[in-house]
């Protein structure tokens, strides 16, 4: 539980910041955090797509399920 509070602290300093999120499938996205739920789902604007390090797409706005997150890191 403590862990849980904390990473809600985490997340809720970083609220308009960017962000890089990385999944369990290895993509990562690049945007600005502008809300987190209580399930600690993230939602992001101004996002990009990244494969290997390499720029996809753009893609504006969009939700993460946090169960499919492996980490995240403030840029």
């Amino acid at each position: 539980m403590c862990l849980l509070l904390n990473c809600k602290l985490f997340l809720n300093r970083l609220s308009g910041k960017l962000l890089i999120v990385k999944l369990k499938c290895r993509i990562e996205y690049k945007g600005y955090l502008i809300s987190m739920d209580g399930y600690m789902n993230i939602q992001l604007v101004n996002t990009e797509k990244y494969i290997d390090g390499t720029l996809c797409q753009h893609l504006g706005e969009m939700l993460i399920r946090c169960k499919n997150v492996l980490w995240m890191k403030s840029v």
